[in-house]
């Protein structure tokens, strides 16, 4: 998982323009993100069709409002260019949850 400190506009049309794009937002502090960590491999390594990013949610602050990304860890989901979903709130997610999110998208 590539993970990004700073997001710009210009970077997320860049790296979301093609294939499936899967963005969670996280930060160092937050328990709850770091609670996905562990899973975060398997999880990428179960849906290997998709590309995943880690942003960090304050450092891309700009990017973050304009998605309407406050709770963290949260994940944005795109398919070519387009947003297709989002589980976007301040909650703890398991491995599951994320996993469940991710194949109702198919």
């Amino acid at each position: 998982m590539e993970k990004i400190k700073e997001l710009t506009e210009d970077q997320l049309t860049e790296i979301t323009k093609s294939g499936r794009v899967v963005l969670e937002f996280s930060a160092n502090w937050c328990p709850d993100c770091r609670f996905l960590d562990p899973f975060l491999p398997e999880i990428e390594k179960d849906f290997s069709n998709a590309k995943f990013y880690q942003i960090d949610r304050d450092g891309s602050m700009d990017v973050a409002k304009k998605l309407m990304i406050m709770g963290i860890p949260s994940f944005v989901v795109y398919q070519d260019g387009k947003e297709i979903g989002r589980l976007v709130n301040k909650d703890r997610k398991t491995k599951d949850e994320v996993e469940n999110f991710l194949r109702s998208l198919d």
